[in-house]
């Protein structure tokens, strides 16, 4: 668990400390936020800061979160074993039974274990806790991914305070309307909603009811073929609509009063979910909808962005930072669509932001050099390009500093690197080790001894090393098992299987494991430093502010002598 801080007292990772409490990693960013005593990191990066353990293990103690993060550990693992890979059915259950459902179908064990937590946490957090967990491991399966937390808070910071009727037309579990039309709402706003899956849309509406927060209005159905609030009208309208839908009723809908601004091509779904949250904004009312970044430059969309702008319904399009999406790393594009509240009102400009060299964690607060009110005319062009980096000029960087401070440290990552790959002396052979009686992971789950959290698998024995079960599940063999016919990799560790050794044997093998996963982890923080390095080299040298040194100069007086020679 220890890794190298700026001294010699032992650090550990947003992960490790996940691990050592048994909770999610995104449980941890909570603690970070939500307590001010949380100990502040010694060391890493913004991206990835290391903390004392020696402070961690207080906090830990102080809080009593060992204890209570067990339990939810335990509970997790008897709803799994009750209801398998159902955990939608599970959290119903258990949400119902916080809820006062006298019919909730949960008896005996579990039922005295979730009052136990509940009694200690109150219901609303429990349930709360319970779907932070199934929504991080819901990220990482095949389905449609959440939102992520980070995501979350990127709404809640630009909806600001709200009153009025709240909107999410793809409101999944309810994150969205929960972050931004909470408990502490109450009375200023009211919550609507439509989810197509019904086992998120009945945990939103019991997340709804938990929380005291606006009576909410959730429906079940697709939003754009079978809209169940064709009358709604409201002040913010919510929405990360589901990624590259390739049937989304076009043929079908062509004639749809909702296209105020022209039918969506078939590529376009994006358009089609923007038009449809603009349809549903109220006269003053406001849209915040998160796009992928082709939404804003793709050639079959630009009749209908063009009418956006012309129309001055566009108000702001701020690019975030890289990490922020649960579904791919690329900057999520944030568009603020408003309703003119009446016909003689004039907007002149888009503002545009651009956040992608902000750490995802951090501010969204942009300097002045990272925002440009750009004028309607200069955007109303050919491809009508609404990417903040467009308009944006990145402000310069401090080359001399920047580059010596990078070729610094890619020397030290270089000269640590060759230390951590760890020597391996020849074994019995390859193929020995399938001689020896394997052991199914499934297996290890169904008993209780193996758990899948953020991060990957995870023990829960001392009779089985973490490091040890994560290594060999990286196996060629097991990730052969892991690959369909298709050749696409499935996250779940259910049918990998593991060689039986003892701990101490196993212990050996997870530590050369876990220096082989750092040395992984350290290539890759270099080869993205070197690609800093190098692109600040180029720019450098192209723009002036740096010069090769003196022994590389050549001067033309030089060249014209050697051709001579």
């Amino acid at each position: 668990m220890e890794d190298e801080g700026s001294d010699s007292a032992p650090v550990v990772t947003a992960a490790q400390i996940a691990r050592l409490a048994g909770v999610t990693r995104a449980a941890v960013a909570n603690w970070r936020r939500r307590h001010d005593d949380f100990p502040a990191p010694a060391g890493g990066t913004a991206a990835g800061p290391l903390f004392s353990l020696a402070e961690i293990e207080t906090w830990l103690a102080g809080q009593r979160k060992g204890r209570g993060a067990s339990q939810e550990v335990t509970l997790w693992q008897s709803l799994r074993a009750a209801y398998g890979d159902d955990m939608t059915a599970a959290l119903v259950s258990v949400g119902s039974h916080l809820n006062g459902n006298a019919g909730a179908a949960l008896q005996g064990q579990l039922r005295e274990s979730v009052d136990q937590l509940a009694a200690e946490r109150t219901a609303p957090q429990l349930f709360e806790d319970l779907i932070t967990r199934f929504l991080a491991s819901a990220g990482r399966s095949g389905a449609q991914a959440p939102s992520s937390p980070r995501l979350i808070r990127a709404f809640a910071h630009f909806a600001g305070p709200v009153e009025g009727l709240v909107y999410d037309p793809a409101c999944g579990a309810g994150s969205l309307l929960l972050a931004v039309a909470g408990s502490d709402a109450a009375g200023r706003a009211g919550r609507a909603g439509q989810e197509l899956n019904p086992g998120l849309l009945r945990l939103a509406q019991l997340r709804s009811q938990l929380s005291g927060g606006p009576p909410a209005s959730l429906e079940a159905g697709d939003s754009l073929r079978d809209d169940q609030h064709p009358g709604l009208r409201a002040q913010l309208v919510l929405c990360e609509p589901p990624l590259g839908q390739n049937d989304w009723g076009r043929e079908e809908l062509l004639l749809d009063a909702r296209w105020e601004l022209g039918a969506p091509p078939r590529a376009e779904s994006d358009l089609a979910w923007l038009q449809h949250c603009y349809f549903h904004a109220a006269l003053g009312g406001r849209v915040l909808i998160a796009l992928a970044p082709s939404a804003a430059y793709r050639r079959s969309g630009r009749r209908i962005r063009a009418e956006l702008v012309r129309r001055g319904a566009l108000a702001s399009v701020t690019a975030l930072p890289p990490g922020m999406a649960t579904s791919h790393n690329l900057p999520v594009l944030l568009w603020e669509l408003r309703r003119p509240a009446s016909p003689d009102e004039e907007v002149r400009s888009v503002r545009m932001v651009d956040l992608t060299s902000n750490d995802p964690d951090g501010p969204l607060v942009p300097t002045p050099d990272q925002v440009a009110d750009v004028p309607l005319i200069d955007i109303i062009r050919e491809e009508v390009d609404l990417r903040p980096s467009s308009y944006v000029k990145a402000a310069q960087p401090d080359y001399p500093t920047e580059y010596t401070t990078l070729r610094t440290a890619l020397e030290r990552q270089l000269r640590e690197l060759a230390e951590l790959l760890p020597p391996l002396p020849p074994g019995p052979g390859a193929g020995s080790l399938d001689g020896i009686t394997p052991v199914g992971v499934s297996d290890l789950i169904q008993a209780g001894l193996v758990r899948t959290e953020e991060g990957g698998a995870a023990s829960t024995s001392d009779q089985l090393d973490t490091d040890y079960l994560r290594g060999f599940l990286r196996s060629a063999a097991n990730t052969r098992r892991n690959t369909s016919a298709t050749g696409t990799h499935r996250a779940d560790p259910r049918g990998a299987q593991l060689p039986q050794m003892a701990i101490e044997e196993q212990r050996h093998y997870g530590a050369v494991f876990r220096d082989l996963g750092e040395f992984e982890r350290r290539l890759k923080e270099l080869a993205r430093m070197g690609d800093q390095a190098t692109r600040l080299a180029y720019d450098g040298l192209t723009n002036g502010a740096l010069a090769p040194e003196a022994a590389h100069n050549v001067t033309s007086q030089d060249t014209t002598r050697e051709g001579a020679e």
